[in-house]
């Protein structure tokens, strides 16, 4: 079996394509996997480091508006659909399935003029631009979460890495907080804005440092690759990192989780029964704060709006909620039976079927 994983940009996109190439594997042994990304996406470092092969194409973004680069679009996609044909033919793929994001709409053109099976997977509530396009021509559609709006959708949830659907943070809470340089007898917030850092949860979790660290809350902040945090020092542990490779500790650690609604940041705390605070990124199509409805609605979450999301805010309203198990056992509880733990290999299912055609 052959198989064509076209996806990149950000995590969002990386992670649930790595834990269906991880599922694969597992399913069949003897599968040959090619991975389709562009230059300016994650997927360049964290694909080669997963151990598959990446051929890239030049990006076509979709603007949402029309302005001077929606014109370019035609030409652009031309030339990315041309490059991709040159994949396809070079690897001879039984499947392609896509993740949206700019590399997508190029491998579901070039995967309907060689007429393979094309399976689609849409991770937010809200389907983007280049996945309402595929599922049009698509022969699966796969789904995270069972009200996305797309034709012919399968509800299977979203690919996670195994070192997470698995992940028992009870057994690794101690190897984790040595890991960071945590004190084992604090509470552990952790904050991250995903793969990209986000500068509203940096500034407001860092201003609200003496606070935390009053309470006795210890943080764990990932403030991304070029973002920046600058706490007061205040005795409490208080540690920056740019990036975090072993999330799976950095779940083990938290007590609390304080992050963006993207569907990855949604689906592994919730999966990993962790409390939350949901802060929706405030542009796009809305598709984060839908995200992380089921979850608020369940009580594992709180949702604040961005603009909300001050140093009086989180000085407010974190220290409280971090040093209270009662409410944070109660919901953790409501958040991990929300999602599929196994939709790595459903979606794997899936394209072996389609493969198979």
């Amino acid at each position: 079996m052959r198989v064509l994983l076209a996806g990149g940009g950000t995590a969002g996109h990386t992670s649930p394509l790595l834990a269906t190439a991880d599922a694969l594997r597992r399913l069949d042994p003897d599968v040959s996997i090619t991975c389709l990304g562009t230059p300016r996406g994650l997927e360049t470092r964290v694909v080669p480091e997963a151990g598959y092969p990446l051929e890239l194409i030049a990006p076509v973004p979709l603007p949402r508006k029309p302005n001077a680069d929606f014109f370019r679009v035609p030409g652009r996609l031309r030339g990315a659909v041309n490059e991709t044909l040159a994949v396809i033919d070079r690897v001879r793929p039984d499947v392609v399935v896509g993740y949206g994001g700019y590399v997508s709409m190029p491998a579901y053109v070039a995967a309907r003029r060689r007429k393979l099976p094309l399976v689609v997977h849409e991770q937010n509530t809200v389907p983007g631009l280049a996945n309402k396009a595929g599922a049009r021509v698509a022969t699966r559609v796969a789904v995270s979460f069972p009200d996305t709006p797309l034709r012919n959708a399968e509800y299977v949830g979203l690919p996670i890495r195994r070192m997470i659907s698995q992940l028992d943070r009870a057994a690794l809470r101690s190897e984790a907080l040595e890991f960071f340089g945590l004190d084992a007898h604090r509470p552990t917030l952790v904050v991250t804005g995903g793969s990209q850092g986000a500068r509203r949860l940096n500034q407001s979790v860092a201003g609200a440092a003496r606070a935390l660290g009053d309470a006795g809350v210890q943080v764990l902040h990932v403030v991304g690759p070029k973002g920046e945090a600058s706490p007061e020092p205040t005795g409490t542990p208080y540690v920056v990192a740019h990036y975090v490779d072993r999330m799976d500790l950095a779940l083990a650690a938290a007590d609390v989780m304080l992050c963006r609604a993207g569907a990855n940041s949604v689906v592994e705390a919730a999966a990993s029964g962790i409390p939350s605070i949901f802060v929706p990124l405030p542009i796009g199509n809305g598709e984060q704060r839908r995200n992380a409805a089921a979850v608020v609605e369940a009580g594992g979450a709180l949702l604040v709006d961005d603009a909300d999301l001050t140093v009086e805010w989180v000085a407010a309203t974190v220290p409280a909620l971090a040093t209270d198990p009662q409410r944070l056992a109660a919901m953790g509880a409501a958040a991990s039976g929300l999602v599929p733990r196994d939709a790595d290999d459903k979606l794997a299912a899936i394209i072996a079927q389609e493969a198979r055609r």
